[in-house]
């Protein structure tokens, strides 16, 4: 029977994980937005917060980020995760900076990415190394 898996001395993190699709035009308004959300997200008790925008996609094997996306001329691809201790600090924490009015206020904003083709979901840790 495998023992509990540990990483800094806790249970394996959870992370979310995000995949975006964002006209290239709007990088700094979303680079702007996302630095005033990860502060929420670390502030409220996320261990990690990362946003990275796609620079090497051109690849031979596997099914690449632009096809995966449809990315189209003038799009940029994004590839985003924020980590937790665990699923349920996760939704601890979710559950705060959602209820942060600083949150709501920068929902009130247009979003500089189309919402229809965000992809999200919660991801529990195999391999951390």
């Amino acid at each position: 029977m495998w023992a509990a898996l540990t990483c800094y001395g806790a249970v394996m993190k959870y992370v979310d994980g995000f995949l975006l699709v964002i006209p290239t035009k709007n990088m700094g308004k979303y680079t702007a937005l996302s630095k005033k959300a990860g502060k929420l997200w670390m502030e409220h008790g996320a261990l990690e917060y990362c946003e990275c925008v796609g620079d090497d996609l051109d690849v031979k094997f596997g099914v690449p980020f632009p096809k995966r996306t449809r990315v189209k001329r003038g799009e940029s691809v994004l590839f985003s995760w924020v980590v937790y201790k665990s699923k349920a600090q996760r939704d601890r924490i979710n559950k705060k900076v959602m209820a942060d009015p600083r949150m709501a206020k920068l929902a009130q904003d247009e979003m500089p990415f189309d919402m229809k083709k965000m992809s999200y979901g919660g991801f529990k840790t195999l391999v951390d190394l």
